[in-house]
């Protein structure tokens, strides 16, 4: 089945549902407290505590079993594509690292922010990255239209009206 097939999410949605299943029961023999969040090929776990090191554990342990129950349904799991976000309060700069060492995956060094279905977040869960990300991207664009022309030549002022209505003006809203 091809990637960009119509048929691709669903298929994929009947494959997974079965390991996401094996999953929260395996964890929830090791009393893990690691849930899942999935859409189309982009799955996420998430630990929740007071204390990293908690965390770092059980999403260690969560990682092992995602990895070995999609080794046994035949799916491989590219580490090299895994990332780890910390979500904090605290205004420190301490961010673990996960240690994957021990069952075959590399080291995954935190991001600094979290993009998730488009929407970008930092460490506080706050928007900001969000806002700046789509603020300077607007901004480029509309820097870029200064080329198509000036005052006396080029595009008619009408013409530039439309193009920032219709390029520029979806841009900051696209994701709200």
């Amino acid at each position: 089945m091809g990637q960009g097939s119509a048929l691709s999410p669903i298929l994929l949605a009947l494959y997974i549902m079965p390991l996401l299943h094996l999953f929260e029961c395996r964890a929830q023999a090791l009393n893990l407290d690691t849930s899942t969040l999935s859409y189309v090929d982009d799955g996420l776990l998430v630990s929740q505590e007071r204390m990293y090191n908690k965390t770092l554990l059980e999403l260690t342990s969560s990682y092992s079993i995602v990895s070995d129950l999609m080794a046994s349904f035949g799916l491989v799991m590219e580490h090299n594509k895994s990332e780890i976000f910390h979500s904090s309060r605290a205004h420190n700069d301490f961010n673990p690292e996960l240690d994957l060492l021990a069952i075959g995956a590399p080291i995954l060094k935190p991001k600094t922010y979290w993009r998730y279905l488009g929407f970008y977040f930092n460490r506080q869960l706050s928007f900001k990255k969000h806002v700046r990300f789509y603020f300077t991207k607007a901004l480029t664009t509309v820097k870029a239209m200064d080329m198509l022309g000036n005052s006396t030549q080029g595009l008619l002022p009408l013409q530039k009206q439309l193009l920032y209505r219709f390029c520029v003006v979806p841009i900051p809203t696209y994701g709200f």
